[in-house]
């Protein structure tokens, strides 16, 4: 049984590298995407990223781990914390 079976959140963060990539863990799905932005469904609500020439580098759903190049101009959070 993994932790989301057993209900403990995952653990979330954001890393930003010189505002040309982006590493996010906790990522549950990924909602939507192009090159000027990207919709992440994650433990503490939806994150949107937005930013030109923006290119999925590495995805795993199951780790929850994400990765993106480009050039960043904001991240977002447009829903609340899912209950634990």
């Amino acid at each position: 049984m993994d932790e989301r079976e057993l209900g403990v959140a995952e653990e979330h963060q954001i890393i930003i590298t010189n505002r040309e990539v982006v590493s996010v863990k906790g990522v549950l799905q990924v909602e939507s995407f192009d090159d000027e932005e990207i919709v992440l469904d994650t433990e503490y609500g939806l994150l949107t990223l937005r930013g030109e020439d923006l290119k999925i580098k590495q995805l795993d759903v199951q780790g929850g781990s994400f990765n993106v190049e480009g050039t960043i101009h904001s991240l977002q959070y447009s829903a609340g914390m899912r209950p634990r």
